[in-house]
C-alpha cells in the first residue's frame, strides 16, 4: 500500500478533503481480462461506490468473484505466518507468501499467492483497505494485479492475491550488484504501466490510480508488469467537475506538483507520476534521494532540463544500459518523459498517447537485444559508438587528416553509427540473422 507523506511533509501542503458519499450502488462493472488490444476501454456499467464498512463490502453482489477466506486458511497457507516466509513490509503491514490448496480448503486447486496483512498501527487503515477490496476486487486487466481473495475476521484484515515471481520493480531497477534490468525490459515494463493507467483513465468512471511507483510495480516470472496496491486509489472527477479534492496522499517525490499544493487531483496526476517512473528508469536513479550531492536530491528538479539535449543527456543515461539502445529511441522516450513531468497538467499527454508512443518502440527494441543477444552468443565484442567527424581530427605532414589518439580503437571495436550497423546486420548474409 502507498506510504503517505511524512507529517512534517503534510503539514506544509493545503488539504482539503470532500464530504463521505452516503448509500449502496449495486452495480457490476468486471472488465475482460483479455481485452489485451482495447487499451481505455470499459464496459458500459458502473464501478460501485466504495464499500464503507465490512458489512457494507459483503452486502454488495459485486465481489462474487473474490474468494473470503477465514484467518485460519490464512495461518494454514503460510505455515502459521512464517518469518522466512515474509517477501516485504510496507505501509500496509507485512506481505507473506503462501499457498492455498486442498490443505487450507477442499478442493481448492494448488495456487502460489501474496498475502498481506493489515498493520493497525500502520499507515494505512480500514479506508483503504476496502478501496483495496473494492477496485481490484470489481476491475479485471492484463496490467493489473489480481486480488483472489480476502479475510476480515475481528481485528485481522489480509488480502490475498495472485503471486508475482520477480517482485517489484524497485527491487529489479535499484539493485547494486547481479544482472540488471535491459533497456528492452525497462521499455516493456514502461509500456504495461502505462496501459494499466490508460485502462484505469478510460473507464466510463475514470479512476485515478494516484500512488505510482518502482514498489508498486510487480512482475512476474517473463517480466510482465502489473499495478498493484489500490488503497489510495480515487475515482475520477465526473460531469462538470475538473477535478477531485482530497487530501494530499502518496508517495513523496512522485506527486504531481499542483496536487501537492492545492489538493486538486485529476489523471493528469497519475501522468506526472508515470514521468517520474520513466525517469527513474531511463537514468537507474531514485525520485528521492539525499545521499546524492544536494542539487541532485530531487531527481525530477535535476534531470528534466537536460532530457532535451542529447550530450547531457547520454552522460546521465543509466550506464548499465549502454549499447542497448538507439539514440532516436532515446531521445523519443526522453521527450515522453519530459513531457509527462510538465509544471502545467494541460501540457502533459493522455496516457492512451503515452502507450502508442511506447507501442512504437517496442518492435525496434525487441529487435535490437535480439542481435546483441545472438552477437554475445557468437563471442563478437562490439562497442557501439559514434563515429567522430571530420573536425574532431588532426592534419599530419601530408595534410592528410587523422582521427585524435583519443579515439583509435583495436580491430576488435568496430566504429559504427548504432542504426546503420542494426540494419547491415539484419542484411548479413546469414538466411536469419537471429538464427545461429
Amino acid at each position: 500500500m502507498g506510504i503517505c507523506f511524512s507529517a512534517e511533509e503534510r503539514y506544509q501542503f493545503s488539504q482539503k478533503t470532500i464530504p463521505a458519499k452516503s448509500g449502496k450502488n449495486s452495480a457490476v462493472y468486471l472488465m475482460n481480462s483479455d481485452c489485451q488490444e482495447s487499451v481505455g476501454k470499459s464496459s458500459a456499467t458502473c464501478l460501485p461506490l466504495a464499500p464503507k464498512n465490512i458489512k457494507d463490502l459483503q452486502s454488495n453482489p459485486g465481489y462474487e468473484n473474490v474468494d473470503v477466506f477465514t484467518y485460519e486458511e490464512m495461518k494454514t497457507a503460510t505455515k502459521q505466518f512464517r518469518p522466512d516466509y515474509i517477501l516485504g513490509e510496507g505501509g500496509f503491514g507485512v506481505v507473506y507468501k503462501g499457498v492455498i490448496d486442498d490443505n487450507v480448503r477442499a478442493g481448492y486447486k494448488s495456487t502460489k499467492v501474496a498475502i498481506k496483512e493489515l498493520n493497525p498501527e500502520g499507515f494505512q487503515g480500514d479506508r483503504e483497505w476496502l478501496a483495496e477490496v473494492n477496485y481490484l476486487g470489481q476491475l479485471s486487466h492484463q496490467n493489473l494485479v489480481k486480488l483472489i481473495g480476502y479475510c476480515c475476521e475481528d481485528d485481522h484484515r489480509l488480502l490475498v492475491y495472485e503471486y508475482m515471481a520477480m517482485g517489484s520493480l524497485e527491487k529489479h531497477l535499484f539493485r547494486r550488484v547481479g544482472c540488471t534490468l535491459t533497456w528492452s525490459k525497462r521499455m516493456k515494463i514502461a509500456l504495461d504501466a502505462a496501459r494499466g493507467l490508460a485502462f484505469l483513465h478510460g473507464a466510463e468512471r475514470s479512476i485515478i490510480y494516484r500512488d505510482l511507483k518502482t514498489a508498486n510495480i510487480l512482475l512476474d516470472e517473463c517480466y510482465n508488469a502489473k499495478l498493484s496496491d489500490f488503497g489510495l486509489a480515487k475515482d475520477g472527477p465526473r460531469g462538470d467537475q475538473t477535478h477531485v479534492s482530497t487530501r494530499v496522499m502518496g508517495t513523496y517525490g512522485y506527486a504531481a506538483p499542483e496536487y501537492v499544493m492545492t489538493g486538486h487531483l485529476t489523471s493528469r496526476s497519475d501522468v506526472y507520476g508515470f514521468g517520474v517512473l520513466l525517469l527513474e528508469m531511463l537514468l537507474g536513479k531514485r525520485a528521492m534521494d539525499k545521499s546524492r550531492p544536494c542539487r541532485e536530491h530531487n531527481l525530477v528538479e535535476w534531470a528534466r532540463p537536460l532530457l532535451n539535449h542529447n550530450k547531457k543527456l547520454l552522460r546521465i543515461i543509466d550506464p548499465r544500459m549502454d549499447g542497448q539502445y538507439g539514440t532516436k529511441a532515446l531521445m523519443k522516450v526522453a521527450g515522453l518523459a519530459y513531457q509527462c513531468l510538465s509544471q502545467n497538467p494541460k501540457g502533459r499527454p493522455l496516457m492512451n498517447h503515452v502507450v502508442e508512443v511506447l507501442e512504437s518502440l517496442k518492435e525496434d527494441s525487441n529487435v535490437q537485444e535480439e542481435i546483441m543477444t545472438n552477437l554475445h552468443s557468437r563471442g563478437k565484442s562490439v562497442t557501439l559508438y559514434e563515429a567522430p567527424s571530420d573536425s574532431q581530427g588532426t592534419s599530419d605532414g601530408d595534410g592528410q587528416r587523422r582521427r585524435p589518439e583519443s579515439s583509435r580503437r583495436s580491430k576488435s571495436e568496430a566504429s559504427v553509427n548504432t542504426d546503420k550497423y542494426v540494419s547491415d546486420l539484419v542484411s548479413d548474409s546469414d538466411p536469419d540473422p537471429t538464427k545461429i
